[in-house]
């Protein structure tokens, strides 16, 4: 009898469960202080009905398969952190909409569909660079999201409260259900949606710049029109796949929203239909990276400019074992000054194993910068040069471009300068509404979906 060559056998995966995580280190949980109140909470969510469903998220799994093999492109956008003094249905119009809007440009550049994918609906908890915050002679805990503590710097609103993770989830429901009546009841008709492009074309500084795929997609849908083809007799053109996705942070809430599918028998986190790690919580042994290999999610990593290229694939290999496609995103956030330099090796490396990934490009985390005025900003060129680099670098490289992930919102706040507004360091405090991280506007993020569909249009050519 031979011996089995070593270095072809593939370690057996631990054995998981949805709390074999509270066995590993876990980094960015809130100290909370009544560890009775906490499990009382954990134990009502765990009784609650599930926020998306099992089948959703497979179907979102496919649709990500196919941007592994370059056949769609993924759009990820929303809030940095939802909030729940902002909640309001007109809120989560605007935000759907702008995606919508986004998506439509896109599919157009790119002549692919669009995977759509809101940050919402879940995406209350924010990691935090230290554990504590001082003003003046006071020391509290960090401020780490609504569905943790409240902004207001006092001792009672930064104690960690669990309750809050109960609100979070109705809050949650409320928005997923409207989502799915905005998605499915003719809201993202594409007509209405070209529309919509129309008139902000119209009224754009760079109007003349974009008007002539505007008009280019106006003759498409004029042509499909004549031969027939209108929301009334072809669905997805009034209806659209939207899904949600969030940063997997608080183990306590994602645990107590994790069942069993009944269909297939295996583990679903049912608070969303995607989950990210960031990169403060992707230690190969930590608690965040060991709670999503056991879900059957699709699951994505960000990906920091320190992570090396072994660390990666050892991630890789224990987040997406069976390398399938669609089970894994690289949510590439490396600053537009490094962008080509450091992501080049990883693309080339990852490429190199043969390990199938959907790369996206988060040109927002690594292009934060303190304004003149005081305010925490991006700037519009530094996102557009990272988009630009990131795209580069799959060119270069012979890979696919998997998608882009942008912090934005539906509402027309001043948080980042730049762009065809030429919003500046002085216009910054007139509307900065973000509790977090700043937010592309409304005009920002769509002028951003056009320069991103130019870069499409290059690559289909």
């Amino acid at each position: 009898m031979t011996k089995p060559d070593l270095k072809t056998v593939k370690k057996q995966p631990e054995p998981w469960t949805p709390d074999t995580w509270r066995n590993k280190p876990a980094k960015q949980l809130p100290n909370y202080k009544d560890q009775a109140a906490l499990e009382r909470v954990e134990e009502i969510i765990g009784e609650l009905p599930p926020l998306v469903f099992a089948g959703e998220a497979r179907n979102l799994k496919k649709q990500l398969a196919a941007a592994c093999r370059g056949e769609a492109f993924v759009l990820q956008g929303g809030d940095c952190a939802e909030s729940f003094s902002e909640f309001g249905a007109n809120k989560i119009r605007d935000t759907f909409r702008v995606l919508l809007q986004m998506s439509v440009v896109m599919t157009f550049g790119g002549a692919m569909p669009i995977v759509k994918m809101g940050r919402i609906a879940g995406q209350f908890a924010k990691p935090r660079s230290s554990d504590d915050e001082t003003q003046g002679n006071v020391t509290l805990p960090s401020y780490r999201g609504d569905i943790v503590n409240r902004l207001e710097f006092t001792a009672e609103g930064r104690e960690p409260d669990p309750q809050r993770m109960i609100r979070a989830y109705n809050q949650s429901a409320a928005t997923l259900n409207l989502l799915r009546a905005f998605a499915q009841g003719g809201y993202a008709d594409l007509n209405e949606v070209h529309r919509w492009n129309l008139d902000f074309v119209a009224g754009s500084a760079l109007s003349a710049r974009y008007e002539q795929v505007a008009a280019d997609i106006d003759r498409a849908l004029t042509f499909m029109r004549a031969c027939g083809i209108t929301g009334e007799n072809v669905p997805s053109m009034r209806e659209t796949d939207f899904y949600t996705c969030h940063e997997a942070l608080l183990l306590p809430y994602e645990q107590a929203m994790t069942r069993v599918d009944s269909t297939t028998d295996t583990w679903y986190d049912t608070s969303a239909h995607f989950l990210w790690i960031g990169a403060r919580t992707q230690d190969t042994d930590g608690a965040q990276i060991e709670f999503v290999r056991g879900i059957n999610n699709p699951i994505g990593m960000k990906v920091p400019p320190e992570l090396d290229a072994d660390t990666l694939i050892k991630l890789i290999d224990k987040l997406n074992p069976n390398n399938e496609e669609g089970r894994l995103s690289l949510i590439a956030r490396m600053g537009c000054n490094q962008v080509v330099e450091k992501l080049t090796p990883l693309v080339r490396r990852v490429k190199e194993e043969g390990r199938n990934v959907v790369w996206i490009c988060d040109p927002m985390h690594g292009n934060i910068e303190k304004s003149s005025s005081g305010y925490k900003t991006r700037r519009f060129d530094n996102i557009l040069k990272e988009v630009k680099g990131f795209f580069e670098v799959h060119r270069n490289e012979g890979t696919h471009p998997g998608g882009v992930h942008f912090e934005m919102t539906g509402q027309n706040v001043t948080e980042c300068v730049g762009g065809a507004d030429d919003i500046t360091d002085e216009d910054l405090s007139s509307r900065y509404h973000t509790a977090c991280d700043p937010r592309l506007n409304a005009n920002q993020a769509l002028e951003l979906a056009f320069l991103v569909s130019d870069e499409l249009k290059a690559l289909r050519k």
